[in-house]
């Protein structure tokens, strides 16, 4: 699909039918690929890391996920068309999977989260098929035993779509050194969003995330591990907002 500019990156300016649409079109045809989200933390540590943005860039689907980068693309007169979340989509992709019998595989999160999710999910998508979860020890990434344990892990059970949580730029980078090497078809970096499947971290009421208060309410329910990204780091946005502001004149 057609990307377009939004600061340092390029995204796809889709609804969510649309990426839902996409991403089942990219199943059927059975072509490797994956998903990525950018929220202001992601355009942050693009402006600092090169091969995050060539991974971005050169992503199948690249959805926007953060009223901040919204905002900033109708400023920059080129609108996105809506807010999709990986925690948004995911649970719209179960819908979808449970219709079209697509099998489902979640890694990342703590021991027992994803399996935790996956009993949720069960319960809440009759007929769903969640084939596997696994959680790879910390420093997995460092360690070539465990990237083929993992990448084996996931061939056997031969998903349709692969969720993976694991966090920025983590995931990103494991999902683009490793997808032509597991036998899954289409991969979703998705975060902290086996963490909401669990039932461990609650959403921000709707009218929240419609207003771009979704942060607060992260941060309210985790204060010292947000501090930090969200009123610091995260200030950044600004200055990025500014600076290419003129690209898009």
């Amino acid at each position: 699909m057609k990307k377009q500019p939004l600061l340092n990156t390029y995204v796809n300016n889709i609804s969510m039918t649309e990426a839902i649409d996409e991403i089942q079109r990219l199943i059927e045809s059975r072509r490797k690929s994956y998903v990525v989200a950018i929220n202001v933390d992601v355009i942050i540590k693009i402006e600092n890391s090169d091969y995050l943005k060539r991974i971005t860039d050169e992503a199948d689907l690249t959805i926007v996920d953060g009223k901040p980068l919204i905002w900033i693309s109708h400023w920059h007169k080129q609108p996105i068309k809506s807010k999709i979340s990986g925690s948004d989509l995911v649970p719209e992709l179960c819908k979808k999977a449970a219709e079209a019998g697509y099998k489902i595989f979640i890694v990342g999160g703590r021991e027992g989260i994803g399996e935790k999710a996956r009993i949720n999910m069960e319960k809440q998508y009759p007929g769903i098929q969640v084939v596997g979860t696994y959680a790879p020890p910390y420093g997995f990434e460092n360690r070539e035993d465990e990237l083929k344990k993992l990448n084996q892990i996931i061939s056997d059970s031969a998903p349709d779509i692969l969720i993976v949580c694991f966090g920025c730029p983590k995931q990103e980078m494991w999902v683009y050194e490793n997808y032509q090497n597991y036998n899954a078809t289409i991969s979703i970096c998705a975060g902290g969003t086996v963490d909401f499947l669990a039932g461990n971290v609650r959403r921000a009421p709707a009218w929240m995330s419609e207003h771009g208060l979704e942060w607060f309410y992260r941060f309210i329910q985790e204060p010292r591990r947000m501090f930090k990204r969200y009123f610091i780091e995260d200030m950044q946005i600004f200055r990025l907002a500014w600076k290419y502001r003129e690209n898009y004149r």
